[in-house]
């Protein structure tokens, strides 16, 4: 996958005749994307992708993410683009923090880069996959504030551990579940700030096992 860097120049040169004569910079980027110049700059400084916003700039212009991210022409990604969908709830929050989750569902088609399909388990566990928004700090570094990660509903045994996306009767949450021999859970945030909580199965509706954020998962 291109790194941020590299990202940033291909938009420029996409933006390069709205601003000309003008040259484009960061400042223009970052304002086109909706994000901070501070903000800006600490992501192209460490290299980390802005997915959510990066989805809307592609979608206002009709641009592939595959070729953004991968630099894949137009042709290589006709088969990807008929087949590797999954659905994308753009309104709803698991909180990597305090619990949250809107009233509203906004369904989007979301499409996958054919290189991260396989990392998600395969064409064949597409239908169980949905895709949703971060919120909070509890589980950096692991995931951070607007990440999109994706969940698969059809794994929902805990009894090995991992990072799951669970709702409570404070909201929904991503967190690391371990089972404990005495059947409590400890429901568990990356990020050391944050105690682990520890609940009872009853307590706990278990959503689906997070599988990756265009990435893999511990």
């Amino acid at each position: 996958m291109n790194k941020f860097s590299e990202i940033v120049e291909e938009i420029k040169s996409i933006l390069s005749p709205e601003f000309a004569p003008k040259k484009v910079f960061d400042k223009d980027v970052a304002e086109v994307l909706g994000i901070s110049q501070m903000n800006f700059a600490t992501m192209k400084k460490r290299e980390k992708v802005p997915f959510a916003e990066l989805l809307d700039f592609c979608a206002s212009r009709s641009i592939s993410i595959n070729w953004l991210l991968y630099g894949q022409s137009p042709e290589s990604l006709v088969q990807a683009t008929n087949n590797y969908m999954i659905r994308y709830f753009n309104d709803i929050n698991a909180s990597a923090g305090g619990g949250s989750e809107n009233e509203f569902e906004e369904i989007e088609e979301l499409e996958l880069p054919s290189q991260f399909v396989f990392m998600l388990g395969g064409e064949r566990e597409l239908k169980n996959i949905e895709a949703i928004n971060v919120s909070g700090d509890s589980m950096e570094p692991t995931f951070s504030y607007n990440d999109i990660v994706f969940i698969n509903r059809s794994k929902t045994d805990i009894n090995r551990g991992g990072i799951f996306t669970i709702r409570t009767e404070a909201g929904l949450f991503i967190k690391r579940i371990q089972k404990r021999i005495d059947g409590m859970i400890d429901v568990i945030s990356d990020n050391s700030v944050y105690n682990t909580q520890t609940l009872s199965e009853n307590e706990i509706e278990v959503i689906g096992r997070v599988v990756g954020r265009f990435g893999d998962v511990d």
